[in-house]
């Protein structure tokens, strides 16, 4: 845990002395995060219904088909003006693989989380920015689970444009068993219609030792209320020669 107490160190130093918090919002769906924090006494749920990954590779000749699905979770809590506790789940999931005519099942649970998001003062009402220092514990069964924990600092920005169109950008760098990844998540959200929203985002990522990883998703957004939102998201891998998809539908309540 010494990790996760210097990147919460860093996170707090950053922050120190700033009070400002955007307007709230969920961070669901999409790969990024908002830079809304949830106010003090309330409780953010967001819950995926679900969430599912297909992939198709080739592995020493033979085409193996996987399917993912789990019900991933996300509770957030206000602490003070502008800081907020979250605590993740990847939740009971089920994976299915076709090979050579053959299927095998598999289901367990996932990995669990804690962060910290704060948000940061710009002194500018159509910019704001949130930092998010997180820790996911590998405490999943073998098929779901990341094997070591992974600590991480992200910060946010989102620019609003007008009360139509706004883009954000998402940092994430992160250290697995003394690994090192980065990841950039530009995203442009937009009103389509009445309570119904959109947005698009790339995702791009650099392990260490690794090849770069491409990525698009797309999702829609309805408010229901300023409680409540229904969501669907899907998403495409660009890189290499194995096709792999993601998707899934959600629901998000504020308490």
């Amino acid at each position: 845990m010494r990790t996760f107490q210097i990147l919460t160190f860093a996170l707090t130093t950053v922050a120190a002395g700033s009070t400002f918090a955007a307007e709230f919002s969920f961070d669901r769906p999409g790969a990024g995060f908002g830079t809304g924090i949830t106010p003090v006494g309330k409780l953010a749920w967001e819950q995926g219904l679900p969430s599912a990954t297909y992939t198709e590779s080739t592995v020493d000749g033979v085409k193996e088909k996987t399917v993912t699905v789990n019900e991933d979770m996300l509770f957030r809590t206000g602490l003070a003006d502008g800081l907020e506790l979250q605590l993740g789940w990847q939740g009971p999931a089920w994976t299915q693989t076709k090979r050579a005519g053959k299927k095998h099942d598999t289901s367990g649970f996932g990995d669990v989380s804690i962060g910290l998001k704060k948000a940061i003062d710009l002194n500018d009402e159509n910019l704001s920015m949130a930092v998010l220092a997180e820790a996911i514990i590998a405490t999943g069964n073998d098929e779901f689970t990341a094997h070591d924990d992974i600590y991480s600092l992200s910060s946010a920005v989102a620019y609003k444009y007008n009360d139509l169109v706004g883009t954000s950008i998402t940092m994430r760098y992160e250290v697995q068993n003394s690994n090192w990844a980065v990841t950039a998540i530009p995203t442009i959200d937009y009103k389509i219609a009445g309570k119904l929203s959109g947005y698009s985002e790339f995702i791009y990522r650099k392990a260490e030792s690794q090849d770069y990883e491409y990525g698009l998703g797309t999702g829609l957004v309805y408010a229901v209320n300023d409680r409540t939102q229904l969501d669907a998201s899907i998403g495409v891998d660009l890189e290499g020669q194995d096709k792999s998809y993601n998707g899934g539908l959600g629901v998000a309540f504020l308490f």
